[in-house]
Order: C-alpha cells, then sequence, then structure tokens
C-alpha cells in the first residue's frame, strides 16, 4: 500500500512540476528567428519581437516591491507602467482588429503575473499577425495610418521597457545581465 502511495505522490509531483514548466513557457524568452526577406510586415514584426523580448526580460523576476517602488510623487510606479504597456499591447492589437476577449472588470482583477503573460501573449499574436501581412495600410482607419501604430504605441511601449528596467535598478532587482538584446537570446 505504501509504494502505492508513493508511486502516486509521485506521479502527481511529476504532473504538478510539468504544469508549471508548461505555464511558465512564455513567448519571448529568446526572439524567434529572423523572416528569410525583408518586407514590410515582416519587418514589423520583427520589431514587435524585440519589443516583446525586452518586455519579457524587463518584467521578469519583478519582485512586489520592485513593482510597489516609485521614484518620486509625481511619477508611475512599475506596476503603474506595466499596466500602461498591457493597455499599449491591447491597442497594438485594436489597430489590426483583434479585440481583446476580456471585460473591463476581469482586466481591472488581473494579477501582475497574468497581466505579464497576456502582454506577451498580444505581442505574440500582433507578430504573428503582422508577419502575414502584405499590406500594411490594411490596418489604416479613418482615425490614424499605420504608421501612427509604429511611431506611438509600438515605440512607447520599447519607451516604457526601458521605464521599467531603471525603475528596477533604482528598487535594487537590476536587469539580467546576460540578456543580449541584440541578438535576442540570453548570453552563455
Amino acid at each position: 500500500m505504501m509504494k502505492i502511495l508513493i508511486a502516486i505522490f509521485s506521479f502527481c509531483g511529476s504532473l504538478a512540476l510539468a504544469q508549471d514548466n508548461k505555464e511558465e513557457k512564455l513567448p519571448y524568452y529568446e526572439i524567434p528567428d529572423a523572416p528569410a526577406t525583408y518586407k514590410a510586415g515582416g519587418v514589423t514584426a520583427r520589431m514587435v519581437d524585440g519589443l516583446g523580448f525586452r518586455y519579457y526580460w524587463t518584467s521578469e523576476g519583478l519582485r512586489e516591491e520592485d513593482l510597489a517602488y516609485k521614484p518620486s510623487e509625481s511619477g508611475r510606479t512599475s506596476a503603474e507602467t506595466i499596466d500602461h504597456i498591457y493597455g499599449l499591447s491591447q491597442f497594438i492589437l485594436g489597430s489590426m482588429k483583434i479585440e481583446s476577449n476580456k471585460t473591463k472588470e476581469e482586466e481591472a482583477q488581473m494579477t501582475f503575473v497574468e497581466k505579464r503573460k497576456q502582454t506577451l501573449l498580444n505581442f505574440q499574436a500582433a507578430a504573428e499577425v503582422l508577419r502575414k501581412t502584405e499590406d500594411l495600410s490594411q490596418f489604416d482607419n479613418e482615425r490614424y495610418d499605420f504608421w501612427n501604430i509604429i511611431n506611438g504605441p509600438i515605440s512607447d511601449a520599447l519607451w516604457h521597457c526601458g521605464q521599467v528596467v531603471m525603475l528596477r535598478r533604482a528598487s535594487g532587482n537590476p536587469f539580467n545581465s546576460k540578456v543580449s538584446v541584440f541578438s535576442g537570446k540570453l548570453r552563455e
């Protein structure tokens, strides 16, 4: 009987570990391979991939004290900046006519871990659409052209990733020094 219980606990433990590893497998641990050719959609997708990679490592390992850190009374906390980056990821997707499947109430209840994951998934979904796009003008609308998405929310999210890196350094939890934003991989 004892052997059976040990076998059951071992099996359940390995399932739990497998589940944990599966949940931790988020996009942009490494930047995806570059397209073979230079086309507008592929180049723009690569910009979003670079953003996803930076965001992955900018937000990886943030602690509660990092999220609450605020350099001045008028500044944003890291958590507020993360919220803004999440909103930018939603806007980028929305510009491609992909709407969020979450209500405002659900979004308000999201934890940092859930928001981080959804932001990465949003960047991945946007990059996948862009990679398959021949003509980016299909995302133009009556209010703005797709050019504005590049110099607006995509560039803004990159800017804010840099802010979170600075804030986490100031709160005593620096960015992983093995991250190479040039190669899109971790250095050995």
